[in-house]
């Protein structure tokens, strides 16, 4: 726990604080120790982290990006028909249980990706160019800037509160589908401003000045796509 969150005499800061501004990437999320994992919560919340120790009490910035990976269960074949043992589909309930359910409510994107075939490994890539897609991101962040000038709002992970309803133009029909997909899915407050965000962004990415219904729709499918992030 001391080298994600800091630690030493000094208190000196650890791997959220280094990720400051950028990325913290933790692969095999599941095999983290519970309580090293709940320290996260807080400092993802709020961009700031508090070490205290007997000769020090230091508050350290961590507004960083958290990216994680995890197996679908401990041996990794729960996907695999000709691998997979016994106990599938519950060996993978278990192992990705490791992981809290705040904790989880807490990343935006969620997906399942789809273990590459050896076939498959020889073949032209394919999809767009990179080039391509940072164009569309500068895009999409100078919209951003435009938006959000004057305030301290630099982007769109910074919305909170009443910021929300003010800056972010969504269609009466989006709205609905928002709401009703909020009660069917049993989002949280918190999972239901991060779906607005996120959906904020990929409108932002088509350069459209509204949330559509299908933009939200978008939002609420990497939300609910997979168990791990």
């Amino acid at each position: 726990m001391a080298a994600i969150v800091g630690e030493g005499k000094g208190a000196k800061p650890g791997e959220i604080s280094l990720a400051h501004n950028g990325i913290l990437f933790l692969d095999e999320l599941p095999e983290f120790p519970r309580h090293v994992l709940e320290t996260l919560r807080q400092p993802l919340e709020t961009g700031e982290v508090m070490i205290s120790r007997a000769n020090a009490h230091v508050k350290y910035p961590c507004k960083f990006s958290l990216i994680a990976a995890a197996n679908p269960c401990k041996c990794g074949f729960m996907t695999d028909p000709d691998q997979a043992f016994g106990r599938a589909p519950k060996c993978g309930n278990d192992y990705l249980g490791r992981i809290s359910g705040p904790l989880m409510d807490r990343f935006d994107l969620r997906i399942e990706v789809p273990a590459v075939r050896f076939q498959d490994l020889s073949l032209r890539a394919s999809g767009e160019r990179s080039h391509v897609i940072a164009k569309r991101l500068l895009a999409a962040r100078a919209l951003q800037d435009r938006r959000y000038a004057n305030t301290e709002i630099a982007t769109n992970s910074d919305l909170k509160g009443d910021a929300l309803d003010r800056l972010i133009q969504m269609e009466e029909d989006a709205q609905t589908y928002l709401e009703q997909a909020a009660i069917k899915l049993n989002l949280t407050a918190r999972g239901f401003h991060r779906v607005i965000r996120v959906a904020c962004t990929i409108a932002d990415l088509e350069q459209s000045e509204n949330v559509a219904r299908h933009h939200v729709g978008e939002a609420i499918s990497f939300r609910n796509s997979a168990h791990a992030a």
